[in-house]
């Protein structure tokens, strides 16, 4: 007879309905499934249009990163040097009433010196700005200007159609042309797969435009692997065919755009044979991608965020976002753009009720641009940039590893007289040189409100589980730190269910949240059939003002730009997320670390004959900047001349204690002052 306790007497098993906290346009709701007080299975929500009861191999395997035994669970103190990631264990009380001590002491000789270093490590409105904006306005910190991910995109997207808008995904299952731009959807866009999936059985043609052959790629019924940088130039060519053989809808350019002629000029340079030549395609290939898109019905283009991370990035955003508006795709169901969806928001979330930047009761503090973090923490005090950086709160983000040109980055990290305060739930790369790690709560534990930039879904994540160990809320960290600096102001003291309902007004309400778990904005099926562009006057703008025609900007490290950088490093490198990684999020859960293996750099068969290099050697990545070892795999997946650094390996995981970002630059791009990762020059040899 068995000893196991009959089924009946087991504890029962209760579903919470969550989403998913990442850096990802999908923003899934989840179905938590809870047992005895602790969560046995996650999955996909089977009644959530956009997710379909299916979540991505990362976040199924959610659970085990909120159990992870090297998971945080008490604040702890540094005693060993910056970097070395040795701590002690030490109370709350003793950690904030001493980090409270220190701020105050900064604050009191010029609050700027104090800066804030988050993203998108969850992408709530709660555990994201709510109460940390609350608590930094009010104390006077710098400001950070958030540019590392979509910054150029985004403002692109704002100058051209006066909001990151469009498209609804679902639609996108109604398309016969889809122009998949700058995006491995298979890894890092799953939902909007699906869709591309069903307009294909129905008989649609996929395109992938990437200097990368992912796995999108692979599966598409045709690639274009043009050179890293080169999508404006492509965008122009495309245009050129579209004049010159009468590929326009002229009705939707005169009713519902301004400044086609300027950019009829610019066009009208860029034949297919130019384009070709910078591109690194054939011409032939760039005239039948624009005899498709002028003539199938109804066309799209899904872009990503890949494409605008190199010095014309928001040139080339501008340009692509054009290419509907000149054949009036936007006219039909299934036809238009998607990069973001997340201006759609704006008439219902409340970020200024929710950040509360009146807590500056006038001052303007300094603006800190995250993506050059590694310069501006080694700058001395100065009237141009004022006081030195002393102090460091970094929460939602993990800058040692993800931020460019990492050896400085560390370098800053490491200054002696730097006060950094970590917010985590492991010890990472950034934690290793904190002087305090505060342990945080994972989206299993805490409330938080979810907009999305790839569908139009509110929703709700429920905690599932108490906190695990002594992990707080962000909201609650911080509330606690306030208190300790004597911010008595009400607003301070908001507990999370109050920041919810403020962070919502409009049609959407916190109690419908609690009712369902997610809601979908009502918004019309062709958005912009008839113009009505969120612009003043309505109509997409080619010549924003401020702003001249769009064109082509060769990268920063090119042998256009800096011929003898590229005679010395003749390889262009991009660092696109392993698929098994967001960020740097999940490096450190086992289980999907086994999947990816090893640092890896993809490589043209061509080009490692050239050096003397074999597929599954050690090879070292390197140029002006530092150097990074890896593997090498001649896989097929990357172009001649172009070399492809899979990211974001934690520095301290990597096969010498770097990571691809050793090489990147700290350089900004044409718009939205971002960083151009995948604008690097490197060679490689043997290690």
């Amino acid at each position: 007879m068995s000893s196991s306790a009959p089924e009946s007497v087991l504890p029962p098993i209760t579903q919470v309905t969550g989403a998913c906290p990442h850096d990802c346009p999908d923003t899934c709701a989840m179905q938590v499934s809870v047992q005895s007080g602790r969560v046995v299975r996650i999955q996909g929500h089977p009644d959530h249009a956009n997710t379909r009861g299916a979540l991505c191999t990362k976040v199924s395997r959610y659970a085990e990163r909120t159990y992870h035994p090297e998971r945080l669970l008490q604040p702890l103190r540094r005693v060993g040097a910056k970097g070395e990631g040795r701590f002690e264990p030490v109370s709350w009380d003793e950690a904030l009433d001493d980090i409270a001590s220190r701020l105050g002491a900064i604050a009191a000789r010029d609050p700027q010196a104090i800066v804030p270093y988050s993203y998108a490590g969850t992408m709530g409105l709660l555990q994201g700005e709510s109460m940390a904006a609350r608590f930094f306005h009010r104390l006077g910190a710098s400001l950070l200007d958030r540019t590392i991910c979509a910054s150029a995109g985004g403002e692109a997207l704002a100058l051209t159609y006066g909001g990151k808008v469009g498209m609804p995904v679902a639609q996108f299952a109604d398309s016969r042309l889809i122009l998949i731009w700058g995006s491995n959807s298979i890894a890092s866009n799953l939902h909007f797969w699906t869709h591309a999936q069903a307009a294909r059985r129905a008989g649609a043609r996929l395109v992938c435009i990437d200097p990368r052959r992912t796995d999108t790629a692979d599966k598409c019924d045709e690639h274009l692997a043009l050179r890293p940088g080169t999508d404006a130039a492509l965008a122009l060519a495309l245009m050129h065919e579209l004049i010159v053989h009468d590929g326009l809808d002229q009705d939707y350019l005169d009713r519902h755009t301004s400044g086609w002629p300027a950019l009829r000029e610019q066009a009208l340079d860029w034949p297919p044979e130019r384009a070709a030549r910078v591109c690194g395609l054939e011409a032939e290939r760039i005239r039948a991608l624009a005899r498709d898109w002028a003539r199938i019905r109804p066309a799209s283009i899904r872009l990503n965020y890949g494409m605008q991370r190199v010095r014309g990035g928001g040139n080339a955003v501008r340009l692509i976002a054009a290419l509907p508006c000149l054949t009036g795709a936007w006219r039909e169901r299934g036809g238009g753009l998607l990069l973001s969806s997340s201006g759609w928001f704006k008439p219902v979330r409340d970020d200024a009720a929710l950040q509360r930047p009146d807590l500056l009761a006038g001052r303007q503090p300094r603006l800190i641009n995250m993506s050059t973090i590694g310069d501006d923490l080694l700058r001395p005090a100065s009237a141009e940039f004022g006081p030195r950086i002393e102090a460091l709160i970094v929460y939602n983000s993990n800058p040692v590893a993800v931020a460019p040109q990492s050896s400085r980055v560390v370098a800053g990290f490491r200054r002696e007289d730097l006060f950094t305060v970590v917010l985590e739930h492991f010890l990472t790369d950034t934690a290793d040189h904190a002087d305090y790690v505060l342990p945080a709560t994972t989206q299993l534990e805490h409330l938080d409100v979810h907009t999305s930039y790839g569908h139009t879904d509110v929703l709700l994540n429920r905690p599932s589980i108490a906190p695990v160990g002594e992990a707080l809320p962000n909201t609650e960290i911080f509330r606690r730190l306030a208190a300790r600096m004597g911010f008595d102001e009400p607003c301070m003291a908001d507990d999370d269910e109050a920041l919810a309902r403020q962070s919502l007004t409009g049609p959407v309400r916190y109690e419908d949240l609690l009712e369902r778990g997610w809601l979908t904005l009502d918004l019309p099926e062709r958005p912009f059939a008839d113009g009505g562009f969120p612009t003043a006057d309505g109509r997409a703008h080619f010549t924003p003002e401020g702003h001249g025609v769009a064109t082509f900007l060769a990268p920063h490290e090119s042998a256009d730009s800096a011929p003898e950088l590229a005679r010395r490093y003749p390889l262009a490198m991009i660092s696109p997320p392993a698929r098994h990684f967001l960020n740097s999020t999940f490096v450190n859960v086992r289980s999907l670390r086994d999947i990816e293996g090893e640092p890896v750099l993809e490589m043209h068969d061509d080009d490692a004959r050239a050096r003397g290099l074999v597929d599954g050697m050690l090879v070292r990545v390197w140029n002006d900047r530092g150097e990074y070892h890896c593997v090498l795999r001649l896989n097929r997946r990357a172009r001649a001349g172009v070399v492809h650094g899979l990211g974001i390996w934690w520095r301290k995981l990597g096969v010498r204690g770097t990571n691809v970002n050793e090489l990147t630059h700290q350089q900004l791009t044409d718009l939205g002052r971002a960083p151009c990762f995948y604008d690097t020059l490197v060679e490689v040899e043997p290690a």
